[in-house]
């Protein structure tokens, strides 16, 4: 069944696009959940403006990633903990609180979700933790992590 997305759809498209799917995934999942809509001729013109609003929505986006990037890269992040012997934190800096620190240096406020530590930083000294504004716009942030 060839249907037109309404939302982002994980695996499937995005908002706007023309798709075929299943009959069942399509009758029993996208149309009564208002996902998807059937596709005729004068739908596929409705489903052209939303591509296009989203295009148009996306590159601000992107340029509002890019802006922040900007900021933040030559910017280096200081967080105090406490330190033990050769280096290491009592306990450990996690994303909250690197969201935290962003937050109170910069002004510029950020989502958990975005900031891509792997796992927490559990030694005093510089890191670079990555950060994923948009699908696009990925850039490092240095953390330096201080006794105090």
């Amino acid at each position: 069944m060839r249907v037109i997305l309404r939302t982002d759809v994980d695996t499937v498209g995005h908002k706007g696009d023309v798709v075929d799917v299943a009959d069942g995934f399509a009758r029993n999942y996208l149309l009564p959940r208002g996902w998807a809509m059937k596709a005729s001729s004068g739908a596929e013109a409705q489903a052209e403006k939303m591509r296009r609003s989203r295009n148009v929505k996306d590159a601000a986006d992107r340029a509002a990633a890019e802006e922040i990037a900007k900021r933040l890269v030559p910017t280096a992040i200081s967080i105090q903990a406490r330190v033990g012997t050769e280096g290491r934190l009592f306990g450990s800096v996690g994303t909250a609180e690197v969201v935290e620190a962003i937050a109170a240096q910069t002004g510029i406020e950020l989502e958990r979700r975005q900031v891509k530590l792997e796992e927490p930083i559990k030694e005093a000294g510089s890191h670079l933790i990555p950060v994923k504004l948009h699908a696009d716009v990925e850039f490092p942030v240095t953390v330096e992590v201080s006794g105090d």
